[in-house]
């Protein structure tokens, strides 16, 4: 057994941290030993060399499993790793115009939102007003309802549309695929 009198991750306890009377233990073959009292436990895994590893900690009595802490540490470093890249997180990308905004221009940032949707990244769009545009948010309203309508068919609205300050926004998600 290497000399570990302490535990990397907090979370997962080894040798002498396993504070429990009995344990179901797993030989290092991954055959079931049964159950085990902790000093026995502890004295299998120093003859194999190896170190007693908490695997379920919840369970009555705990699941303990005589392995190689690192290797196991390493193994389970490498699916998180892996995980993490299969994982992917939209990106809030945000889009803003104001009231007055030409025909084109519209369907341009229109285009921009519907390829970030199909990217699977979230859109906030946003109208901001500037001086006296603030008395006429009506139009900033059906811009961006024409907006909504027009990308109905790549996203969803997520919540309400919100009126903060001189903004007016919501935030459209991907539809899945």
């Amino acid at each position: 057994m290497k000399n570990r009198n302490f535990s990397y991750n907090k979370r997962i306890r080894i040798n002498k941290f396993i504070n429990a009377a009995n344990v179901r233990l797993i030989g290092a073959d991954g055959i079931m030993a049964g159950v085990k009292s902790n000093y026995e436990a502890l004295n299998l895994a120093k003859e194999a060399g190896l170190d007693l590893v908490e695997i379920s900690p919840q369970a009555d009595p705990p699941v303990c499993k005589i392995m190689d802490f690192s290797k196991y540490l390493y193994e389970k470093g490498k699916q998180n790793r892996d995980n993490k890249k299969k994982q992917r997180v939209g990106i809030l990308k945000e889009i803003r115009m104001h009231p007055v905004i030409a025909e084109h221009d519209l369907n341009t940032k229109i285009r921009h939102i519907e390829k970030f949707l199909k990217d699977q990244n979230k859109v906030r769009v946003t109208v901001v007003f500037h001086g006296r545009e603030n008395q006429h948010r009506d139009l900033g309203m059906d811009i961006l309802e024409s907006v909504k309508e027009s990308l109905s068919e790549v996203g969803t609205v997520d919540g309400k549309t919100n009126c903060i300050g001189n903004r007016i926004s919501f935030i459209l998600s991907p539809k899945p695929r």
